[in-house]
């Protein structure tokens, strides 16, 4: 008889137990932050380099005036971004320097080249990556 009480008092603890470990990992997984939330606009503006103001020659001889704001991952990226503003300055030239006016015209093109040079310049990152670029200021002659 003793035997028996000591094995129901076992099973259940043991039971007792399990259903505040699974009661734990499930409210843990509906409160818990996301993993994937986007970043606040503070952490956006602390991982991102602004380009100022450039001016350069596109490929039918037209020109034009534009100016960046490139969002990095993290604030490593954004230093190393900073020491390479050199680098980042001629893929933007070199980049503008093969289209025309036309192709950068309207949205499309504009997010055509954003996408572009966001590409180029994550390719010569070590510390991180390049999430986005932004045309802040954008003048076509």
């Amino acid at each position: 008889m003793k035997n028996k009480l000591v094995m129901i008092m076992l099973i259940i603890l043991i039971a007792i137990t399990l259903v505040g470990a699974v009661a734990l990992v499930v409210v843990l997984k509906f409160t818990g932050e996301e993993e994937n939330k986007e970043p606040t606009i503070d952490e956006i503006l602390e991982a991102s380099v602004d380009i100022p103001q450039m001016t350069t020659n596109l490929a039918n001889d037209d020109y034009i005036r534009i100016s960046f704001k490139i969002q990095t991952d993290n604030k490593k990226a954004k230093e190393e971004l900073e020491k390479r503003d050199f680098q980042v300055k001629n893929i933007i030239i070199h980049t503008l320097s093969e289209r025309t006016s036309d192709e950068l015209r309207g949205a499309e093109g504009q997010t055509k080249l954003e996408e572009d040079l966001k590409e180029k310049i994550s390719e010569i990152m070590q510390e991180g990556t390049v999430e986005k670029v932004y045309i802040t200021e954008s003048l076509l002659q």
